[in-house]
């Protein structure tokens, strides 16, 4: 039987906790990108930030979120509910400042995807 075991960096705050998932090493596609799982405890709020050239796709797990989405070129603002009573997949462009607070009274589980795995070196996050 083969299995592969991977060791998680967990990176943990006051907010809460971020872990990348799956990189495009562990499954062979060198464009994969990433998939991360990160929790924001209640009144806590990830985020506050936009890409020049990357794409997130989020997805609230568990809890209940307020998603603040900023259009910096048009300055146009977009909140959303999204968790518990609105399951849904938001896809983020690059320029759209974009931040999720915990509305919730439990721990708020986001399931993030992002077309181009973190670079240090240039992290691409404003």
């Amino acid at each position: 039987m083969k299995i592969k075991v991977k060791k998680l960096e967990v990176k943990k705050d006051h907010r809460g906790w971020l872990a990348e998932i799956v990189e495009g090493k562990d499954v062979g596609i060198k464009d994969f990108g990433l998939i991360l799982v990160t929790t924001a405890k209640p009144g806590q709020t990830k985020g506050g930030h936009y890409h020049k050239r990357k794409t997130e796709w989020y997805c609230v797990l568990r809890g209940k979120g307020l998603l603040t989405l900023v259009d910096n070129k048009s300055n146009e603002k977009t909140e959303m509910e999204v968790g518990e009573g609105n399951m849904v997949l938001v896809k983020i462009a690059p320029l759209i400042t974009h931040a999720i607070k915990n509305i919730g009274t439990d721990e708020l589980y986001l399931l993030s995807y992002i077309d181009e795995a973190f670079d240090k070196a240039d992290p691409d996050t404003y």
